[in-house]
Formats: C-alpha cells, sequence, structure tokens
C-alpha cells in the first residue's frame, strides 16, 4: 500500500490531498457568493456618445447617438405626462432589431447594439405616431 504499480511511492495520498484542497476551495468560494452576492448593476437611463441624429414625428421624436461602433437610441414624447404606448428599435444591418416598448409617461429606452461600420435601421413610435429609416450611418 502507498506504491504504485511500478513500485514507485504512492501517488494516492497526493491526489487525495489535491481533491481535499480543489474541495476546500469550491466551498470557500460557494460560501463567500451567497454570503456577500454583489452590488445590483441598474439598466443604463440615457445613451452615451454624441447625439448624431434627431428624428421627429408628430407626436415625439427619436434621439440616435454613436460612440466607439456603438448606436444607441431612445424614444421621446412630445408632450410628456401622460402614459402613452412607446417603442423603439435598433438594428445593425445583418443583425436581428433590438426593441424596447412600453406604456411610459415621458420616454423609452436606451436600446443599443454594437454597428462598428454597418448601416443601422432605427424606428420608433409615441401612440399612433411614428417614424422609420431606412439604413443611415454608413
Amino acid at each position: 500500500m502507498g506504491r504504485d504499480a511500478r513500485g514507485g511511492p504512492g501517488t494516492r495520498g497526493a491526489l487525495r490531498r489535491r481533491l481535499a484542497v480543489g474541495l476546500a476551495l469550491l466551498t470557500a468560494s460557494g460560501v463567500l457568493a451567497l454570503a456577500a452576492p454583489g452590488e445590483a448593476v441598474a439598466a443604463p437611463t440615457r445613451c452615451e456618445g454624441r447625439k448624431v441624429r434627431t428624428l421627429t414625428f408628430s407626436t415625439g421624436y427619436v434621439n440616435v447617438y454613436k460612440r466607439n461602433g456603438t448606436v444607441c437610441a431612445m424614444t421621446f414624447q412630445r408632450n410628456p405626462g401622460r402614459d402613452r404606448r412607446m417603442t423603439v428599435s435598433v438594428q445593425a444591418r445583418g443583425f436581428v432589431p433590438v426593441p424596447a416598448e412600453g406604456v411610459r409617461p415621458r420616454s423609452i429606452g436606451p436600446v443599443q447594439t454594437y454597428a462598428g461600420h454597418r448601416c443601422v435601421r432605427v424606428k420608433g413610435s409615441v401612440g399612433r405616431g411614428s417614424v422609420s429609416t431606412g439604413w443611415i450611418l454608413c
């Protein structure tokens, strides 16, 4: 006992020690994860970058921002205060749209997608009014 098949010193003890240390580390990390779950990160409330377009329509407008290849958009009501159904969507060419919709008193969004140097399509609506672009920012 304590020797392997070739007659050398045993490796079972070393293997058991490694398993014990690994199990202890795993247990400690699990306990720490449960004890300190970390800080909650809130969703962004505005777009970062410079404003590149303002798309206006009868009941509101959509602001489009760009920063480091990321395109971001938000829809705003023209007359805020009443809860109205609003939508905003950004789509980089070759990718699926990133939408947001809801009933809000002032604005909806931000929605953002990485576009790099691709063209993007932006849509937004407030109530019955809406705007939709073709491929822009190419």
